[in-house]
């Protein structure tokens, strides 16, 4: 393999420019020993490191144009990715996230919580996307029901033991959304794997906790339930602030709202009529893009 080739494959799992790229590269097409006896002959000893010098010069500056060449591609299939391959999502949270829904190939690390990851299944579902949770027990058919998922179109993988990674691997084959909650950590090389497999197939990968170069991290916080008297009363709805940050960095987005409300809903609550409308263009952008690229949205297993 050329040194080119590995680093092209360095960036585009890793999304970084290796040391390797750097560093003083002997091109093929140069004989440093040819030039410095060449230079020998004709004006002596000095020349010899001169020659030599010069060829390795030559090839390192060839090295780092060939690494920016690779990395301008790769961003422009990058951008290219973000504009026409997006999973619409619900309304109360799309203008939350980048481009109004979930990027396609892409990772995203959540905070530990089922009704956040109900709320993010909700738009694909609905769409007619197969959806995955793995890892999750605890993880309600009911109220899943209750927010608007599709339990026809919905696997559930609730004990995957050391093999969670290979399970969401195999089952991204099949399924657009895969939700997972990893068991014990993966090697570098097998999460690579991984991020390959998704950009191929074309699946979204939603991982409970921290995970490398993820497309963004979407946390919840500053939770407060209400329905409950002194002594009386159930709960019925919770208040959180949802916050989107993104690997492109930025200020996070953050959006307060009612999930679940009383009616296993989900609702924003800090917007008015304007930036309601706003995000529900965003999610129909969203919805659109992703239908025109997928019309056959429906991803059966077996």
């Amino acid at each position: 393999m050329s040194v080119q080739v590995a680093i092209f494959e360095r960036m585009f799992d890793h999304g970084d420019v290796p040391a390797l790229a750097l560093s003083p590269v002997v091109d093929p097409m140069v004989d440093p020993a040819a030039d410095a006896v060449g230079a020998v002959g004709a004006d002596g000893g000095a020349d010899v490191c001169a020659g030599a010098g010069a060829a390795r010069g030559t090839a390192r500056v060839r090295a780092v144009e060939t690494v920016h060449e690779l990395q301008a591609r790769i961003d422009a299939l990058q951008r290219t990715r973000l504009d026409t391959r997006l999973m619409p999502t619900h309304e109360a949270i799309a203008d939350l996230l980048p481009g109004g829904g979930l990027r396609e190939g892409a990772v995203y690390a959540l905070s530990p919580s089922s009704a956040l990851v109900m709320a993010l299944l909700v738009g694909p579902s609905q769409a007619g996307s197969w959806c995955a949770v793995i890892g999750m027990p605890e993880f309600g058919v009911e109220a899943a029901e209750g927010m608007g998922i599709d339990l026809d179109r919905l696997v559930l993988v609730p004990h995957p033991g050391d093999a969670w990674l290979t399970v969401a691997a195999a089952i991204a084959d099949a399924i657009g959304v895969v939700v997972v909650r990893p068991g014990r950590a993966a090697s570098d090389g097998a999460v690579a794997k991984l991020a390959g497999r998704l950009r191929e197939r074309g699946a979204t990968l939603l991982v409970l906790g921290p995970w490398p170069q993820a497309e963004a991290m979407i946390s919840v916080a500053d939770s407060r339930w209400a329905g409950l008297g002194e002594g009386h009363g159930l709960l019925s709805e919770r208040e959180v602030t949802l916050t989107v940050t993104t690997k492109q960095g930025g200020r996070p987005r953050s959006g307060r709202l009612l999930l679940p409300d009383a009616e296993l809903g989900i609702r924003r609550l800090d917007r008015g009529a304007v930036a309601d409308r706003a995000a529900d263009r965003a999610s129909d952008r969203a919805r659109e893009r992703w239908q025109g690229v997928e019309p056959n949205s429906v991803r059966r297993v077996g």
